[in-house]
């Protein structure tokens, strides 16, 4: 079997990330990376209501809410066009512009998926492909709809090369309200189109910089989701 069809198909691969693997996905319908926050907010809410009744309570029990909407993680289907680049991030497309790769040092194709606190937040590989290289920048904290958040934000990016030999940058950055990007992709791992291996806590924005012949398939204020909206397709 194929390279490439082992990752289709799911088969494990030590080089594969085992924790956002899209098979034996893990923790469907609420994120791991919200359950301390989702616990402390019940707990903080039911002794609220104990103590003091259910109007005092109710704020918390709003906050708890919005915790869980805000870490809510569905399985997604995953388009079976390989040349599909998806989309990485639930959100707003808010970039579609041929512009510089600074990771790569290359023209590019650049779409950008800005995410509010009412979107889904994991992050998503948009194809098939090893992860050449990563970079962790730290930065500012701009609002992530803003064009100048790509280089001045906190930022994690990823390199990735298709089996096709496409280069891909796919790269996360931190917004106004929040402070942590996590990214649990190193280099030498390989990712499946679809599969989950990062999370940004309370707004942010992901960057896909593509070759420069892609086609664009989203526009600017287009809403997507990760894994099952195609962002372009590539040469």
């Amino acid at each position: 079997m194929s390279e490439e069809s082992k990752i289709l198909a799911g088969v494990p691969d030590a080089s594969r990330l085992p924790p956002a693997g899209a098979s034996g996905y893990p923790h469907p319908i609420i994120a791991r990376e919200g359950w301390s926050f989702i616990a402390v907010s019940v707990m903080a809410a039911g002794l609220a209501h104990w103590l003091a009744g259910a109007g005092w309570a109710a704020p918390l029990w709003l906050v708890t809410l919005f915790m869980v909407q805000f870490f809510r993680d569905p399985p997604r289907a995953v388009p079976q066009d390989l040349r599909a680049v998806l989309s990485p991030a639930d959100g707003r497309v808010v970039t579609v512009e041929r512009t510089r790769d600074p990771y790569l040092e290359r023209d590019a194709l650049k779409m950008s998926v800005f995410m509010n606190v009412f979107n889904a937040h994991s992050n998503r590989s948009p194809v098939d492909g090893e992860i050449r290289d990563a970079w962790h920048h730290p930065g500012k904290f701009f609002n992530a709809a803003l064009s100048k958040s790509s280089l001045e934000n906190e930022r994690a990016a990823l390199w990735i090369r298709t089996a096709g030999g496409a280069d891909v940058t796919c790269v996360q950055i931190a917004g106004l309200i929040a402070r942590r990007i996590l990214c649990y992709a190193q280099a030498g791992n390989r990712l499946a189109r679809g599969e989950r291996y990062g999370f940004i806590r309370f707004g942010s924005r992901v960057d896909v910089y593509m070759p420069l012949e892609s086609r664009p398939v989203a526009a600017v204020g287009d809403k997507v989701y990760a894994t099952e909206t195609i962002l372009a397709v590539l040469p």
